[in-house]
């Protein structure tokens, strides 16, 4: 399964058709969705985009249109890395009127958030929203359980063996950086801390026999 950010990067530029005829691009999310009588894109379609890309990433789903739905997805979080989810209010911060997008970073004064979604001028793009706007930051979980490299990783690897590695670090909450596949100090002491919740594994930040089984066992049980 490809990685939300490369998937949600690969549509952007589409945008809405003005007049009666509408981007058969956005009606297709709505398809792909299961999203019946969707005929417009001038209907708001933040969340049609960040449900399809979710559907896409296999990831949990809001499968609601309203933006702020999403703050009932996913595990909330304080410290957003490229690729989570953040939701924004609009026009007022005491209304069901909001914005959600894939968190990519802040500005360099920390007064805006930068995020890629749909419905942003119209269209599927990056754009900047103020920080004091921000109701929530997300990070989306598997719909099913990842299937983890059956290979030893460590400092060093690259590739998306890595990624899915990383992927299931965040979702039990050991912060190894953005999912970017490549296996650096940051991934290893993240596993590093994973690995000191089992007195009986070596804490040697590789991904090895031992280490895999264990965390299959804690991803499970998350699970269950």
């Amino acid at each position: 399964m490809e990685n939300l950010l490369n998937i949600a990067t690969a549509e952007i530029g589409v945008k809405e058709i003005s007049g009666p005829k509408a981007n058969p691009r956005i009606l297709q999310y709505a398809k792909d969705l299961g999203v019946n009588n969707y005929t417009s894109d001038e209907a708001a379609w933040c969340s049609l985009f960040m449900n399809w890309v979710a559907l896409k990433s296999n990831l949990e789903r809001s499968n609601k249109l309203s933006a702020r739905s999403w703050l009932n997805v996913g595990i909330p979080i304080s410290n957003p890395e490229p690729g989570d989810i953040v939701i924004f209010w609009r026009e007022s911060r005491d209304s069901w009127k909001g914005h959600v997008g894939i968190f990519t970073g802040f500005s360099t004064d920390n007064t805006r958030v930068y995020c890629l979604g749909g419905n942003q001028g119209n269209q599927v793009s990056i754009t900047a929203k103020p920080i004091s706007r921000v109701l929530g930051y997300r990070r989306l979980r598997n719909v099913q359980p990842l299937e983890l490299p059956n290979r030893d990783l460590k400092r060093g690897d690259t590739g998306f063996e890595v990624v899915i590695l990383q992927n299931a670090l965040k979702q039990l909450g050991f912060n190894c950086g953005t999912s970017d596949g490549i296996f650096g100090k940051k991934t290893e002491q993240a596993l590093i801390d994973f690995q000191s919740t089992n007195e009986d594994l070596e804490l040697n930040g590789i991904f090895n026999k031992d280490t895999r089984k264990y965390l299959k066992e804690i991803l499970k049980s998350n699970t269950n």
